[in-house]
């Protein structure tokens, strides 16, 4: 089985709950296990509220994209923004790393899309916007 699909949407955090039940919907002809689903949501949350908090840092009507695409067991994954980008990409993968206050970020983003991925990958350049990528091979059933 072949899908895929292509969506754009403000950078609003009310917006990183609807990227989750997109992916979701997208993955139930799939029929994956309770365990990838989460996996898959997670990730994706966590990519798309980067995306938001980092990448659109003070700005208004920043755009976030979400592409995903279904090729017989392996979902790939893109989350992109046009946002403020990373300068160092090296050092924000490192676990705890976060540029909020300690109160408000846990510096985990990267983490936790690497843990539940079977690959995660991130392209940035500062001005012009980041991108991360991700995939999964899934138990579909489907």
């Amino acid at each position: 089985m072949e899908n895929r699909f292509h969506m754009e949407f403000s950078a609003v955090s009310e917006n990183e709950s609807f990227a989750r039940l997109c992916i979701s919907a997208f993955l139930l002809p799939c029929d994956p296990t309770v365990n990838d689903m989460t996996d898959i949501k997670t990730a994706v949350s966590e990519a798309v509220t980067n995306a938001i908090i980092h990448g659109y840092e003070g700005v208004e009507n920043g755009i976030v994209t979400l592409d995903a695409r279904l090729e017989k067991n392996i979902l790939h994954i893109k989350v992109s923004d046009t946002g403020k980008g990373i300068a160092n990409i090296e050092e924000a993968r490192k676990p705890l790393f976060t540029t909020g206050s300690d109160r408000e970020r846990s510096g985990m983003g990267f983490t936790v899309m690497e843990a539940f991925t079977d690959k995660m990958a991130v392209e940035s350049e500062v001005g012009k916007g980041t991108t991360v990528t991700m995939q999964k091979r899934l138990k579909c059933y489907g």
